[in-house]
């Protein structure tokens, strides 16, 4: 985890970028929301409830989201970090879309994880550029 912070340090950050401390309270409280409505999402599907194609969007999500960490500070790949960013964004964007009419208070408890990872997609772009 010191890696990480020192990595996040040592790169070059727009004005708006929060600090490196705020990351892990905000992606506590998100991966508690993800793990609560992520799961209610597959207990549905494994209870026959929902289909694959509406499993599939959130497994995807969750791939990405915790690539995202290795991506940009383990192998520190800016541009690599963007294109996963891209697609977190997109696949958590299909899921709340797709389980909407079924069970709406998913779409609901994921506003938060889909505004923090909106932000997050424009600070990763932003330093991908202001570092290559």
């Amino acid at each position: 985890m010191n890696n990480i912070y020192t990595s996040y340090q040592e790169l070059i950050k727009p004005a708006f970028a929060p600090p490196a401390y705020l990351f892990g309270p905000v992606w506590t409280v998100l991966y508690i929301l993800i793990a609560i409505s992520f799961g209610y999402v597959a207990y549905k599907y494994f209870k026959g409830k929902i289909s694959f194609e509406i499993l599939l969007p959130f497994i995807l999500n969750l791939i990405f989201n915790f690539s995202f960490t290795y991506i940009q500070f383990g192998l520190k790949n800016l541009p690599l970090a963007s294109i996963d960013i891209l697609l977190t964004l997109t696949t958590l964007i299909w899921a709340i879309s797709v389980i909407y009419k079924k069970y709406k208070w998913v779409t609901l408890v994921n506003i938060p994880y889909l505004l923090w990872v909106s932000f997050a997609t424009i600070l990763q772009l932003t330093i991908t550029y202001l570092n290559l």
